[in-house]
């Protein structure tokens, strides 16, 4: 029987609080509160570790460079003790046949109880031949290795949407993974890249509860993409103020404005970068000054350029909104009051000729 991942840790030396200090850190990466500390310290107690056959099919490794640089939980956690990641080809010490042969008993052995985790898209055209893997078109690897598994994650835009790959006029018929593979559950962690704790959170909820987090009707987990950026923006308040930056490096921009005039993304992107943020949760793009993109949003690469400000939004926050509206409502108030003071004077030069 395969290790648990408590019997690894234990292994490695590492101590019962040690243990549980990392499972309430796990349970508020995931949003879920230190009430669920116990639940995950159960599964991680007493379920084996999950193989999972990690592929790579059109893509620049971005998704693979996010991962390594999780912070909450570590990634030599998830891959060395969470998980049994038993093919990675970017990861892997083996090579060649050696490595390839490690799927295949994956297959054989695990059938119906591994995941496979996609970084990229296949390309369809010219029946897969753009994209080689170990000597033959990654479409074909793909449908074999998914065939047996019981979830699939779309790691990144390319296997949740096709993201550059499959830009106007896609060429190669880059393909995102759920329009190739159909009758298996699917969970798409989009952006390019994904944030690192994102990818190791959605690990970790699937191996503590056995199931995929709830998602949403794109396919998305909620617990990470149930949010607008714009909705938790430290520049929120300067949208609502209907204060921007104009132009990038003007005095707003040196103020820290919102950034939806030179083309921020935030208000129609789900993700929790704003939340969450990047490398540890030291800084995002938005608090780097530049404007969020959409990368996790299906179609971003061909919506026109990252600084169009986004089109059709009502015009705009509290301040915008009380001068429009204020206005007329003065001059209102303004002749309530003339008219008040003239019928009083008139009231009062009747009362004198009587």
């Amino acid at each position: 029987m395969n290790e648990t991942f408590y019997d690894v840790l234990r292994r490695q030396g590492i101590s019962r609080r040690s243990f549980l200090k990392f499972c309430s850190l796990t349970a508020a990466s995931l949003g879920l509160g230190n009430t669920f500390a116990p639940k995950i310290a159960n599964a991680m107690e007493t379920k084996p570790r999950t193989p999972v056959i990690w592929l790579h099919g059109l893509e620049c490794t971005c998704c693979s460079e996010s991962f390594i640089r999780s912070a909450h939980p570590l990634t030599k956690d998830v891959v060395l003790s969470m998980l049994s990641l038993d093919y990675d080809d970017t990861l892997m010490a083996a090579a060649g046949h050696q490595a390839e042969a490690i799927i295949e008993q994956v297959k054989s052995k695990y059938d119906g109880n591994y995941i496979v985790a996609v970084e990229g898209n296949p390309p369809l055209a010219e029946d897969g031949m753009f994209c080689i893997h170990g000597g033959r078109p990654f479409l074909e690897v793909l449908k074999e290795t998914c065939a047996g598994a019981k979830a699939i994650i779309s790691w990144g835009s390319c296997a949740a949407y096709g993201c550059v790959q499959a830009a106007k006029p896609n060429p190669t018929q880059a393909t995102p993974i759920h329009k190739v593979i159909s009758d298996k559950p699917i969970i798409k962690v989009p952006g390019c890249p994904p944030i690192a704790e994102v990818m190791t959170g959605v690990i970790a909820y699937i191996l503590t509860f056995d199931r995929l987090p709830e998602l949403d009707r794109q396919g998305r987990p909620k617990m990470f993409y149930g949010q607008r950026i714009h909705d938790k923006c430290y520049r929120r308040g300067h949208f609502d103020a209907g204060q921007f930056a104009e132009i990038w490096d003007d005095e707003a921009s040196r103020k820290g404005y919102c950034l939806y005039k030179v083309g921020c993304k935030g208000p129609t992107t789900y993700n929790a970068c704003s939340s969450m943020r990047w490398n540890g949760g030291i800084s995002w793009p938005v608090q780097s000054g530049h404007g969020c993109i959409g990368c996790s949003e299906d179609g971003f690469w061909d919506k026109g350029s990252f600084y169009d400000r986004i089109v059709g939004m009502d015009n705009f926050g509290i301040e915008a909104s009380a001068d429009r509206v204020g206005g007329p409502v003065a001059g209102v108030v303004a002749g309530a009051i003339a008219t008040h003071a003239v019928v009083t004077a008139l009231s009062r030069s009747k009362k004198k000729s009587d």
